[in-house]
């Protein structure tokens, strides 16, 4: 079979000539770094980072159903969120395992925008697909947007924006350019994320280099988000474990209605003593990676060296009775034993000034 062809996105050029190191992610030629990960990780957390996101799926439901049919689609409860707020919640399959994380945004009863992973994007289309009712139409989106983050702690000052509260969104002129701004993000920093058209999307992302963001690649945004202990598709969440063993119970509306999966969930919290997704920080030098055993029985999923804290970090699925907080597990690093300790999450607390 021929090889699939490397999409790009509207910024490619203007990434490589920025010096970028461009790798395959989820079928697109995206920038893993520019300087390098540790000072893009740094000036995210100390000043503000800008991030080219527009790989992601955006999935458009519309019509008078769309509610309704969502409540039963997805984990959370959109009812707690009226137009103009967004939510995270998950897609699930019947056995309550994750077929994607997404997020999803209310603009009116019968209009919720979908942002959802890119290596998910066909996957979650077709299942939704399946399902829709007459009432209801999904609209793909996703080449029709392009899409920025501007995340840091000066990130909100940057340019003006709209003041809008964690979780909420709007329409709104960024630097001249018309957007969606979303209070949304995947750093544990303040900040935004900027929908906008893609011919749109270079005169945007030039305005908030210029403005003071540091471009910053997914080497960054892996590493800022496991220090807050953001689960990744693909690697803390998957088809094998279900929702509450990747400690989404919070995002799963169990006792407030029925949703694809649920059943299943609530019979698990019934028996109890599945793995849990537990966060580690390593006690001794040494890089925990994904794939690499947690003795006695279980296994890394996300691991990397802390830009922030200086030692090495993961997560990764283990029983329940290894979960506690401040239980010592050892992780075998290529044949070296590496002893670490499961901690609360996040990891990563910025201390208050």
């Amino acid at each position: 079979m021929p090889e699939q062809t490397l999409r790009r996105t509207p910024l490619y050029d203007r990434h490589v000539a920025a010096g970028a190191r461009i790798v395959p992610f989820a079928g697109w030629e995206m920038p893993v770094q520019y300087e390098g990960i540790i000072p893009e990780h740094r000036a995210v957390r100390s000043h503000a980072g800008v991030f080219d996101v527009s790989h992601m799926g955006q999935l458009e439901i519309r019509g008078a159903g769309t509610i309704g049919f969502l409540q039963r689609a997805l984990s959370n409860d959109l009812e707690k969120i009226g137009k103009g707020q967004a939510q995270y919640t998950l897609l699930l399959d019947e056995r309550g395992t994750p077929i994607d994380d997404l997020i999803a945004y209310r603009f009116a009863d019968d209009h919720v925008l979908l942002v959802v992973n890119a290596s998910r994007v066909d996957d979650d289309r077709e299942w939704i697909l399946d399902r829709l009712p007459s009432d209801v139409v999904l609209d793909d989106r996703s080449d029709e947007l392009a899409m920025l983050a501007l995340q840091g702690p000066a990130a909100l000052e940057l340019v003006q924006l709209p003041d809008l509260e964690p979780f909420g969104f709007t329409r709104a002129t960024v630097a001249g350019v018309p957007a969606i701004v979303a209070r949304t993000g995947y750093t544990g920093e303040p900040g935004v994320e900027l929908m906008i058209e893609p011919g749109r999307a270079g005169e945007l992302w030039d305005a908030l280099v210029a403005a003071g963001a540091t471009p910053a690649g997914l080497g960054a945004r892996d590493t800022l988000r496991l220090e807050v202990c953001y689960p990744l598709y693909g690697n803390d969440l998957d088809r094998e474990h279900t929702a509450l063993e990747a400690g989404l119970r919070w995002v799963c509306a169990l006792d407030a209605k029925d949703f694809v999966g649920a059943a299943a969930l609530r019979a698990q919290g019934e028996v109890g003593g599945y793995d849990r997704l537990v966060a580690f920080r390593a006690l001794d030098r040494g890089v925990p990676r994904q794939g690499m055993p947690i003795g006695p029985d279980g296994t890394v999923t996300s691991g990397t060296m802390s830009p922030s804290l200086g030692i090495g970090i993961g997560m990764g699925y283990v029983p329940a009775a290894s979960a506690m907080p401040g239980t010592r597990l050892e992780v075998d690093v290529r044949g070296r034993t590496l002893p670490v300790e499961v901690a609360k999450k996040p990891l990563y607390v910025k201390e208050k000034t």
